[in-house]
């Protein structure tokens, strides 16, 4: 049998009932045989009744005086033994109950319960995030406010109260675990038609690839998001079609290679991202010489993607034990010592060096390094890994040139592929693009739209696009341009940029207007916030959709009048 909480309470409290039944029998028997007398001085039993009544309020010291007669001495005798007996019963089964109120089990049983009716009540569709920090913190946020519900597994009840006391609104049921194992996920609603997506993001690839796998033993439709940082493990999670891999370092050096060869394509990241506008400036890395010091996993997949654009760099590593990982090419442009060492940058050639990218897991050795760098060389590009996620940054007040947070790129990266699945998907793709694709892209939409283009995700289904469904289960043939039409003069276009068009795994960026609609298509729209609220019309207003199709007014009957 499962602990629960009736159970705790059957078990711990059983002795204290036992002692109560007792001493209330005994008191009970003694009052019903000993003999009193009534008003007129005949003798009398007391009854059952009577005699429970009696001990009732006498046991719990209320004392509404002897009843139905006067007692006799010898009632009184055996009342004053009663007394005792059953006060003293009530004080050890009241003291068992309020142990039993602080015990650690039981307070873990009411929670667990608790849980899962809010878990069961949930009717939206939600998420489970397992682990609460400042990252899964943010990622609640996000999924909070674009109407995702999300249920937590942590291990730490210290950050259980951490969460309690951010005061999310909607609630964000949490439930304590030490292991997230099958039964947790289970309890926390995996198998639910409306849980959409897992979120395991830990240190451990090991541990997410473990949970990828619980997961979709469970449910082989959820959705899962996780963390890895080796491409060991990223295959494995591939392997196992897990649709969300968040490598910060990847991702990290992805951006480095953008900044290199197509900074147009990094400005369209950071605008999907929401860090940035399509007018901000130009993310330039220069050619030249790179030192990179801090040679880890981030420092690794930077030097790939410098060496592929044919950049000179040097490397800068602490750790001698680490020696056995390197390859020969690594080898040959390797330094080992401590990365603020004035001589040893001077040795591998701060001086003309045109950028140094401190990537230790160290914020406060990156900092020493920039600024032991800049000494030597102030017209220096300085490039840095934060690794801390705190209110107050020092690293935005160093005047460094490019700060890469791994925290905020998974947070970036798991919330945007959760609430915009399309998003991340047009984002994979463009990567593969070049400068020239990008600059057009960015202009289009700068052109068409404006600097910061809403994003808008239509799902060609009843569901969600109940005229557009229905006209088309007809038989009916219909083209993405009527997603473009203004409801104010059909003749008119919205400023909107296909970006994206979803259909059976298949997918074809930037469609064009002319391209005929299909249930089940997934498209991914750039617009301006009127063009999104027409298309809104459209999709689900059969007036709207009419005047869209035709150019004509809907009419409608009230009572056998035209109107």
């Amino acid at each position: 049998m499962k602990s629960n909480s009736l159970f705790i309470i059957l078990q711990r409290m059983r002795i204290p009932f036992l002692v109560i039944i007792v001493t209330y029998t005994i008191s009970i028997i003694g009052l019903i045989l000993i003999e009193g007398v009534d008003k007129n001085g005949d003798p009398y039993h007391m009854g059952i009744f009577d005699a429970f009544y009696f001990v009732t309020y006498t046991a719990t010291t209320i004392g509404f005086g002897e009843t139905p007669f006067d007692f006799t001495y010898s009632q009184r005798i055996w009342v004053t033994v009663t007394i005792y007996i059953t006060v003293l019963g009530w004080f050890y089964a009241i003291g068992s109950l309020v142990a039993l109120l602080r015990d650690k089990l039981f307070i873990q049983e009411l929670q667990r319960a608790k849980f899962g009716r809010q878990v069961n009540n949930l009717k939206d569709k939600f998420i489970i995030i397992l682990g609460y920090n400042q990252i899964t913190s943010e990622i609640i946020k996000k999924t909070l406010e674009n109407g995702i519900r999300t249920v937590v597994i942590e291990k730490d009840r210290n950050k259980i109260n951490h969460l309690i006391l951010e005061n999310f609104t909607p609630t964000v049921p949490v439930l304590f675990s030490e292991n997230y194992n099958l039964d947790a996920l289970e309890f926390a609603g995996i198998k639910k038609y409306n849980c959409k997506a897992i979120v395991s993001l830990f240190e451990d690839d090991a541990l997410n690839l473990k949970i990828a796998l619980t997961s979709k033993l469970l449910n082989k439709h959820v959705r899962i998001a996780a963390k890895s940082t080796t491409v060991n493990h990223t295959e494995n999670l591939k392997d196992l079609d897990v649709e969300i891999i968040a490598n910060p370092f990847s991702i990290i050096s992805s951006e480095v290679n953008m900044a290199l060869s197509a900074p147009n394509l990094f400005k369209l990241e950071k605008w999907l991202y929401k860090i940035d506008n399509l007018s901000a400036s130009l993310p330039m890395f220069p050619q030249g010489k790179y030192i990179i010091c801090g040679y880890g996993r981030m420092g690794r997949k930077i030097y790939e993607k410098l060496k592929a654009n044919n950049i000179e760099s040097e490397l800068v590593e602490i750790n001698r034990n680490e020696i056995n990982n390197f390859s020969q090419d690594e080898m040959s442009h390797i330094t080992f010592g401590n990365a603020d060492d004035k001589q040893m940058l001077t040795d591998i050639g701060i001086t003309d060096a045109v950028a140094i990218i401190a990537a230790t897991n160290n914020d406060t050795t990156n900092l020493s390094v920039l600024a032991t760098a800049k000494k030597l060389n102030p017209d220096i590009m300085t490039i840095v890994r934060e690794n801390e996620m705190e209110d107050f940054s020092i690293f935005k007040n160093a005047n460094i040139n490019h700060i890469f947070m791994p925290s905020k790129i998974l947070i970036n990266k798991t919330a945007n592929a959760l609430i915009n699945p399309l998003v991340d998907k047009f984002l994979r793709l463009i990567i593969k693009k070049d400068e020239q694709w990008a600059s057009k892209v960015v202009r289009r939409l700068v052109e068409d739209i404006n600097e910061d283009p809403l994003i808008m995700e239509v799902y060609i289904k009843s569901k969600y696009t109940p005229e557009i469904a229905d006209y088309l289960e007809k038989g009916n043939k219909i083209t993405l341009d009527i997603l473009v039409t203004s409801l104010h003069n059909k003749e008119q276009r919205n400023n909107v940029v296909p970006l994206l068009l979803q259909r059976e795994g298949e997918i074809l960026l930037l469609p064009i207007f002319e391209h005929n609609l299909k249930i089940g298509d997934k498209i991914l729209l750039a617009c301006d916030e009127h063009a999104k609220s027409d298309i809104e019309y459209i999709c689900q207003n059969a007036n709207e959709f009419h005047y869209a199709l035709t150019g004509e007014e809907k009419r409608t009957f009230f009572k056998g009048k035209n109107k």
